[in-house]
């Protein structure tokens, strides 16, 4: 259990998936213009990657190894992320209109987003089992919802900001992502 805590702690804060590997960078400052927008592109991630996590590491495991075709993995990884994306995508469109609207081309782009796929190449690199690759890929989903609302939140504040004419739209965006990623750095003390 200790390992599973430290591992997600690790993934969510530690190691997070945009401000330390710099995965998933397109929607992090695409859909990060308003918070509730960021949250609905968190949820849509976090249910997109934790699904992945599982699936994946169970084709993988009962497949690809069982098979001997593990060199097959990034295309069966990508086939499996974006029927993902696509029952998201179909379920927001359905039950979550406004939300489906606000998303607009950032929801199809999660299945070309490499922090889901590389979660799932991670859970294999690091040779996790199927539960701990799970814990692995919500935490770090969780840790990109952290990142995306936080510069969310951000965002809207800076809208009522003098900012120099230089830096205002995605400079100053580029650059608060910098200093997050910085503040983000003082978190590798805790393991």
């Amino acid at each position: 259990m200790t390992e599973l805590l430290l591992i997600a702690i690790g993934s969510a804060l530690v190691s997070n998936v945009v401000l330390s590997q710099f995965l998933g960078l397109c929607p992090f400052l695409g859909v990060s213009k308003k918070v509730e927008t960021a949250a609905g592109m968190s949820g849509a991630v976090i249910f997109v990657i934790t699904l992945a996590s599982a699936v994946t590491g169970v084709i993988y495991k009962f497949v690809l190894v069982r098979f001997n075709i593990t060199y097959l993995q990034t295309i069966v990884f990508i086939l499996v992320i974006a029927a993902l994306v696509q029952f998201v995508e179909m379920f927001l469109k359905k039950f979550m209109v406004s939300l489906y609207d606000s998303l607009g081309v950032y929801l199809p782009l999660i299945t070309t987003n490499c922090a889901v796929l590389g979660v799932a190449i991670n859970n294999v690199k690091y040779d996790y089992d199927i539960l701990t690759g799970i814990v692995n890929g919500f935490a770090t989903a969780v840790g990109f919802a952290i990142a995306i609302i936080i510069l969310a939140g951000i965002r809207e504040k800076m809208e009522y900001n003098d900012v120099p004419e230089a830096f205002k739209g995605m400079p100053i965006v580029l650059i608060t992502a910098g200093l997050m990623a910085i503040a983000f750095c003082g978190f590798s003390g805790l393991l």
